[in-house]
């Protein structure tokens, strides 16, 4: 069975649990951030309450603990599947979390695939696209 490790802002959550759901019901295991998984525990999809280094900066362990367990769960995975919604008015966005998680699974040769098209103006465009990935137009039956 093929395990694929969702990736995204934070911001996009509650989207990904849908998809995690939607990839399950074919056969898939999923792999998503553990924020989202608490988020979706609790129903609660507020971002900024799980983001305290912003009113405290001794809580930066944390961001560093999620992002650390997500490269975990990227090296886990076969495949990643970028979920990149729109953002601060920019369609199909990428922040650099997710650009970092791309970075991992390409040097790891795993297949990357994002589910909109990349985002216009993007200031790392280019090594999006040198990542080589798979732009599924909104489709998951493309993932194979």
């Amino acid at each position: 069975m093929k395990t694929i490790t969702i990736c995204s802002s934070a911001l996009f959550y509650k989207h990904v649990m849908e998809i995690k759901e939607q990839l399950e019901a074919r056969g898939f295991v999923v792999l998503v951030p553990k924020t989202a998984l608490s988020m979706a525990k609790t129903g609660d999809f507020e971002v900024l309450q799980y983001k305290t280094w912003f009113g405290d900066a001794n809580d930066y362990h944390k961001k560093a603990d999620y992002m650390l367990s997500h490269f975990d769960e990227v090296t886990k995975g076969d495949a990643v599947l970028v979920v990149n919604d729109a953002k601060h008015g920019v369609a199909g966005y990428i922040g650099p979390n997710v650009l970092m998680e791309m970075a991992l699974a390409f040097y790891q040769r795993k297949p990357i695939y994002i589910l909109n098209g990349l985002p216009d103006d993007s200031p790392f465009e280019e090594e999006l696209k040198g990542m080589m990935p798979v732009i599924l137009k909104g489709d998951l039956a493309q993932i194979l």
